[in-house]
Order: C-alpha cells, then sequence, then structure tokens
C-alpha cells in the first residue's frame, strides 16, 4: 500500500529523537553504575537459571567511512594488533565468567564492530574456542557475525560456518559509485554479489544486508537503483536505516556537503519509495526499519507477536539477560544497563589494573521498567496491550500514563494510532513515526534540551 503523507505533519514529526535501542536512553546512563555494580549483577544472575545473550565488540576496521558513528579504532591489517586485543578480551571475559561463577547458556551470539572479520581466520577460532570454554552455546539458535564484503574472503566465511554462524550480516549501504567516493566506501555490486554467493554456497541460515538512506548525493533515482540491485539478490533480511547525521559525535560526517545531503521530505521519499519496492517483491515490513522476506521466521515472529529487541537488533528468542564485551560493549543484567569503556587504550589499561572495563550504565527504577515495557511493545509489535501492562505493573495503564494522554491524542488525531479500552495499535502511517509515538512515553525528554542529544527521527 502506498503511503501519502501530508507535507505539514512532516514537518511536525521531523523533529530530533532517539532511536531506543535502549530505554531510558543512552544520555541518561551515568558514572554511578560502577565495576561493582556490574560485578554485584553478575554475582546474582550467576544464582539463577537465566540464559544470556552475547555480544562482542571488535573495534577495528582498516579504512575510515565517513558516514559511521559506531564505536571504531582505523588499523592497517596487522596479526599483533588481533593478538593483542583477544588478550585483553579474554582477560574480561575471563573475570565476568569468574564473577557469575558457573556456566550460562547463550541463546544468542553476535560478533559486531567496527569490522570483526578484521580478526585473521586463526585469532576467530581462538576467539570462539575461548567463548566455548566459559560458556555454553545453542547452536541451533543465532550465532551471527558483521562481515565488510570488502575484505572478507571465501576462506575466513568457511572457517565461520565451521564455527557455528549461521547468520551474516553484511553492510552495503548504497552501490552508487558518487556516494560511495563521497562516504569513502568504495564497494561494487559485483564485489557484494561474490561474497553474497558464497554465503549462500557455504549454506548460512540468513543473509542480511544494511542499507542507508538520506546519504549524501542519493536521489530517489539512484537509490531505487540500489535497491532493485538488492531485490535481485534477494538476502533474507534487510535493515532500512535512516542516515544519522550526528556530527557533534562522529567528527568526520563535518567532510560532507550539508547541500548534498537529502533532507526532509526529498529523504522521506526516499525511504517510502524503498519500502514499497521490497513490500512489492516478497518483503514484508517488520517493526521501524527491518524488512523480511514473507517466508523468513522473523516475519513469522513479527504476525505472531513474537519479535523483541535488543542491542544486537531485532531477535526471534531472546535470551533472559544480555552481557557485553569488548570496548563500548552494552550488557543488561538484572535490571541494569552497562556500557564498557570506547577508548580501547583506556579500556586495555583498566584490565591491566584487574578491573571490569565499566564506563556508566543505568539501574532502572519501576518508572523506567514500564515505559520501557510500552516503548519496547510499540518498537516491535506496534501495539501496546493495556491489560497485559496493567497485570505487569499492577497499575491501569490509563492511570499510570495521565500524563501521556494529550499526546496519546494527539497521535489518534493524526492517525498515526488506533486507540481503543484494550490496546494501542500503530497504524501504518505510525509506523513510519513510530519513533515519535514512542518519545511521548519518554520521561526524560521532557528535560530542556533533551532533544538535541539525537538525529532527526525523518
Amino acid at each position: 500500500m502506498s503511503l501519502m503523507i501530508d507535507k505539514n505533519m512532516l514537518q511536525k514529526y521531523d523533529v530530533a529523537g532517539p532511536r531506543y535501542t535502549s530505554y531510558p536512553t543512552a544520555p541518561q546512563w551515568s558514572p554511578e553504575v560502577t565495576a561493582d555494580t556490574y560485578t554485584a549483577a553478575l554475582k546474582a544472575f550467576g544464582q539463577n537459571d537465566k540464559t544470556v545473550s552475547l555480544y562482542i565488540h571488535i573495534p577495528f576496521c582498516e579504512q575510515l567511512c565517513y558516514f559511521c558513528a559506531c564505536n571504531k579504532v582505523i588499523r592497517a591489517k596487522e596479526e599483533k594488533v588481533g593478538d593483542e586485543f583477544l588478550e585483553y578480551l579474554f582477560k574480561e571475559m575471563d573475570m565476568v565468567a569468574r564473577a557469575i561463577g558457573r556456566r550460562k547458556l547463550i541463546r544468542q551470539l553476535h560478533w559486531g564492530g567496527g569490522t570483526p572479520t578484521y580478526l585473521s581466520e586463526k585469532q576467530s577460532e581462538r576467539l570462539f574456542a575461548r567463548i566455548k570454554s566459559l560458556f555454553d552455546i545453542d547452536f541451533n539458535e543465532e550465532i551471527a557475525i558483521e562481515v565488510d564484503p570488502r575484505t572478507v574472503t571465501r576462506s575466513k566465511l568457511e572457517v565461520l560456518r565451521q564455527l557455528g554462524f549461521n547468520r551474516i550480516s553484511m553492510g552495503v549501504q548504497d552501490f552508487d559509485e558518487k556516494v560511495q567516493d563521497d562516504i569513502n566506501r568504495i564497494q561494487p555490486y559485483e564485489q557484494v554479489a561474490r561474497v553474497h554467493q558464497w554465503c549462500r554456497n557455504l549454506n548460512f541460515k540468513s543473509v542480511n544486508y544494511d542499507l542507508i538512506y538520506g546519504l549524501p548525493y542519493q536521489t530517489r533515482v539512484t537509490f531505487k537503483k540500489t535497491v532493485d540491485s538488492v531485490i535481485g539478490l534477494k538476502p533474507d533480511r534487510i535493515a532500512l536505516y535512516s542516515f544519522a547525521y550526528v556530527p557533534w559525535l562522529s567528527k568526520p560526517q563535518n567532510k560532507f556537503n550539508l547541500e548534498a545531503i537529502a533532507l526532509h521530505d526529498e529523504k522521506l521519499d526516499i525511504f517510502l519509495q524503498s519500502r514499497q519496492n521490497l513490500l512489492e517483491h516478497g518483503y514484508q515490513a517488520i517493526a521501524m526499519d527491518h524488512f523480511a522476506l514473507t517466508t523468513d521466521e522473523m516475519t513469522k515472529a513479527f504476525n505472531q507477536g513474537l519479535l523483541y529487541r535488543n542491542f544486537m537488533g531485532y531477535t526471534l528468542r531472546p535470551a533472559d539477560e544480555y552481557l557485553g564485551l569488548g570496548p563500548s560493549a552494552i550488557g543488561f543484567l538484572e535490571k541494569t544497563y552497562v556500557q564498557n569503556i570506547k577508548i580501547l587504550p583506556e579500556y586495555y589499561k583498566c584490565l591491566s589494573q584487574d578491573r571490569l572495563p565499566v564506563e556508566r550504565g543505568k539501574q532502572l527504577s519501576r518508572d523506567d521498567q514500564a515505559r520501557q515495557w510500552v516503548i519496547n511493545s510499540l518498537m516491535c509489535q506496534f501495539q501496546a496491550d493495556k491489560k497485559l501492562f496493567s497485570d505487569k505493573f499492577a497499575s491501569k495503564f490509563e492511570d499510570y500514563f495521565v500524563q501521556e494522554q494529550q499526546h496519546i491524542r494527539d497521535c489518534v488525531e493524526d492517525g498515526l494510532i488506533l486507540e481503543d479500552g484494550q490496546r494501542i495499535v500503530v497504524t501504518d502511517l505510525g509506523k513510519i513515526f513510530i519513533r515519535n509515538v514512542c518519545m511521548g512515553f519518554d520521561y526524560y525528554l521532557r528535560q530542556k534540551d533533551a532533544h538535541r542529544r539525537f538525529s532527526r527521527t525523518v
């Protein structure tokens, strides 16, 4: 179905706002959550039978992509760089496992970055072996890794498959040569197609692409060519992200020509055109910015209301708790967010002093948990069940969210949601502005200038 969006509505909702990979969002975290706080949470985790999702952040990239605001370290390919990193990562892993005090079952494993395939085949094998020595891994669940099509080899993919990885995620972004040149990521279609075929030949269960709309020099015409090419390769899932222009966080973005960046209605038109193209070719819109083949497990989970979200993205069968290892990695344990030190030398220094490298975090209050539940429900299932909320938090939805009633009425009036005594349901139009719908339930956005920390929602 094609969506027509009024330009006045576009201007109204094109504001800075969170993506809600967490709630409360990262600007609300503080150094009050320390290594001692984390150790106590790990010990409590060790006293129960809860399972875990494990994320490992490998920060290295061989080349700087100017659009990227992720935590990364640019290094030429050298074995000694990976060896040094693993020395400290293993130390962190050992300290975490020792604090837990028992073997835990990993229900979801993800290596991200940076570029995890910066590690050599031997280093990848060593890292996987160390994980297996400390944890049990459910190989029937999702074992995923991000790869760079420019540098990954078939031999390395063979090793990853033999280790047990079953899902590959590739950063594609855009195939247009002018866009690639401006963002400093030269990656021809033929290169991606070759890696894609290797993945299929090696029987990876799922191959996923990341695309970004709103990059410099993108137009509806050029990006349609990219999406058409992607559809031809038929990845199982596609993440279609809005370019987060945050030069105050990512200095390389200052290199961009502002006049070349698609803004407001043009950027939205690129998204809507791409969305329609995908829907017409066997993909279903999943949650906020993801698309999956209608035959994919994620589509089935979404349709059954069984989709969940954490820092590794959307997932079908989440673990109870979430551990993050490596610089800047984030965990969520015993209702507490914990983030590691971002700067690599400081991460190394902390571990060399036998201290867990915790930089900041957030212990959730009851109100945080209630708002987190609503926001996660809206982000993952495009609805919030009022009775489920009441059962979980022993409070009637309307009584708890008295101050949010005007926001709810506004969203109903603008056609973003439908509401009755049972549920809030997000409309097709509301799915485009889901961040804005969620923002009305965000207590911390009421603070002065809170919006300025985020990228724009459109």
